[in-house]
């Protein structure tokens, strides 16, 4: 049987604010630990003894006292004058209540390649530090002058053999320069004094400036970050996992938010390698839900809201076919799709609808094991849902999601029960105020759902699918919109039965951004639906009145010479607005609607073992979208 649960800190450098807003977020998101970054102490208006209480009346451990620079084989007077600092942070170590101190390797350019010094300079340092009752951790830095690799920094340590100087790892420092995990094998778990943790995307620039402004949570980057806890966790180490974050995105974010994350992304990450087949430790929480599917999109609206919503609904080739028994709710369908318009006059959806107007409020998921769903949600810290269930009402378990909105959990094979329990009531004629059916456009499916959201919440709700939910990402995409830049990235489930994708700008002019302003917050802004002939579906969205989102002639004469396509696929594709896009012999075909109110776009596409999203196609459908001006009125 392996260990369980993970010690978890994080470095106070991670987190905006003043320290004492800091260690606040710390304790509020469950963490038992802080790292004290230097700086923040020295800003702090108290004494290190004021900290020390702060951090006990919160319940937190003080872990380590950071930084610490230049001080191994450095020639005199530079010696002598850095372990005279050193004595001082002893000082202020002593009244802080920290019980470590991070050494980092040298980077001054005075330093000497000398390692009998550096092994002498250790010994020393290790008395002294012996001599207060503390210790210090060395950590190779990945810009260290001389010992840029945890090898050399270990093979230090080994032979320096001293109680009080250990090794600190930091995941930044070694996978950055790709070092091989495998190597970890050979540190004693006695001698490593703590762990610190950080992901980061795949870049090709300065080590220092890649460490210094994108280093990111856990599973947000694109380190090997399962493989490298492992071998630590083989060590037999079980001490302090301890994020240190150094992002610009961060810290222009709110530090409870950014704690939050960070703790679910240490406990998510300890929980990935408790999976594997030979892990060392064991799962503490359930595994990664398995959502298979959207069973439906719920819309807020108001009554005139709704009867606009339905115009469209019907537009699309969706029929009215049954109302809650005993709310202002409609479900409509069309082939495996459920749309369901809730006008309730009280209720969640109703606060959402005055929040937000009409709009998306609510996905349901069709999972594998809605208990377990709740508790691996509950263990992530992510807010469960619940209100007032009337007479006769299933209570359809739910989570908080992006903007607000709620993802209700539905067990997979209670679809049928749960429609025919709560929608007993059939509609066979159209609802009051609202046009006669149009005719079926052959949409099977939800595709895929676009959220959007601001720039500074784009990797936040990234995290909140990937550690929550059974899925993967895409790789980041930069889509140039006609005011700026959006950042765009996919999660999807293992079938690829839900694809979610997630939209941010920090521009303030680009539709994204602006879609988060008119909206009054994150949320989707555009729903893709499935069908097999989109030729067939654009002529009867026609028929049905639809209006479609005019796609610029120029367009067409380039993806004919781009693709080398047949001019009759040609004048196709412009006399129906249809966007396309090929990868290999795949292919995709997508169509779009016009706005409703402003804020959510329809959008049918046809995949021919196509994979991606169209994303060379989201310049010109952000362009053609920006020029549209929908009535106000």
């Amino acid at each position: 049987m392996g260990r369980g649960a993970m010690l978890c800190s994080i470095a106070t450098v991670s987190l905006s604010g003043t320290l004492e807003q800091k260690l606040a977020a710390v304790a509020a998101a469950g963490f038992a630990g802080v790292e004290i970054f230097e700086t923040d102490l020295i800003t702090y208006p108290g004494r290190p003894r004021d900290v020390a209480a702060i951090a006990a009346d919160l319940g937190l451990a003080i872990t380590l006292f950071q930084p610490f620079r230049d001080l191994e084989a450095m020639p005199e007077p530079q010696r002598a004058r850095a372990f005279d600092r050193m004595e001082r942070k002893f000082d202020v170590m002593a009244e802080l209540g920290a019980p470590l101190l991070l050494l980092c390797s040298n980077c001054s350019p005075l330093a000497l390649p000398d390692r009998p010094r550096m092994i002498a300079d250790l010994h020393e340092l290790g008395d002294r530090a012996a001599a207060r009752g503390l210790k210090v951790g060395y950590e190779a830095l990945a810009w260290g002058r001389h010992v840029h690799d945890h090898r050399e920094a270990w093979a230090l340590v080994r032979d320096t053999d001293h109680p009080a100087i250990g090794l600190i790892l930091d995941s930044f420092h070694s996978l950055s320069r790709a070092i091989p995990s495998s190597s970890i094998g050979d540190i004693r778990p006695e001698k490593l004094f703590l762990v610190q943790v950080a992901d980061a995307p795949r870049l090709d620039m300065d080590l220092l400036q890649w460490s210094r402004h994108f280093r990111c949570m856990p599973g947000q980057g694109d380190f090997a970050l399962a493989d490298w806890a492992e071998a630590i966790l083989r060590t037999g180490y079980d001490g302090w996992w301890s994020l240190e974050i150094f992002n610009d995105r961060f810290r222009a974010g709110s530090a409870s938010g950014v704690a939050q994350d960070g703790h679910r992304a240490l406990l998510a990450m300890h929980d990935a390698v408790a999976r594997r087949p030979r892990s060392p430790v064991t799962p503490t929480m359930p595994p990664p839900v398995a959502a298979e599917r959207i069973a439906f999109i719920e819309f807020a609206a108001s009554h005139a809201e709704a009867a606009a919503l339905g115009t469209m609904l019907a537009a699309l080739g969706f029929a009215p076919t049954s109302r809650h028994r005993r709310k202002d709710v409609v479900r409509w369908t069309q082939g495996g799709i459920n749309i369901v318009v809730n006008s309730e006059p009280e209720g969640f959806a109703h606060s959402f609808d005055v929040m937000h107007g009409a709009s998306v409020c609510a996905l349901g998921l069709v999972v594998a094991d809605v208990p377990a769903a709740l508790a691996r949600a509950q263990a992530l810290g992510v807010p469960r849902f619940e209100q007032a269930v009337g007479p006769d009402e299933l209570d359809i378990a739910g989570v908080r999601g992006v903007g607000g909105s709620l993802l209700h959990f539905i067990a997979d094979g209670a679809e049928a029960a749960v429609w025919a329990h709560e929608f007993p009531q059939p509609i066979s004629q159209p609802a009051a105020g609202q046009s006669a059916q149009g005719q079926s456009l052959g949409l099977t499916a939800i595709d895929h759902v676009a959220q959007t959201m601001t720039h500074e919440e784009f990797l936040s709700w990234q995290l909140f699918y990937l550690t929550l939910f059974a899925m993967t990402k895409t790789p980041q995409l930069d889509i140039a919109d006609t005011l700026g830049l959006v950042h765009s990235q996919a999660v999807e489930s293992a079938g690829k039965g839900i694809r979610i994708t997630l939209n941010g700008s920090q521009s303030g002019q680009t539709l994204s951004s602006r879609f988060v302003q008119h909206y009054f917050g994150a949320g989707v802004q555009h729903v893709a639906f499935a069908c097999p002939d989109i030729f067939a579906a654009a002529t009867a969205a026609v028929a049905n009145g639809l209006d479609l989102l005019p796609i610029p002639p120029n367009y067409y004469d380039d993806i004919e010479a781009r693709f080398g396509l047949e001019p009759a696929l040609v004048d196709a594709l412009r006399a129906h607005n249809i966007l396309y896009d090929r990868d290999g012999e795949a292919e995709y075909f997508q169509l779009y609607s016009r706005a409703f109110a402003r804020r959510v776009f329809f959008e049918i596409v046809e995949r021919r073992a196509y994979q991606g999203y169209g994303a060379a196609n989201a310049v010109v459908r952000l362009a053609a979208q920006a020029r549209f001006k929908p009535p106000t009125s």
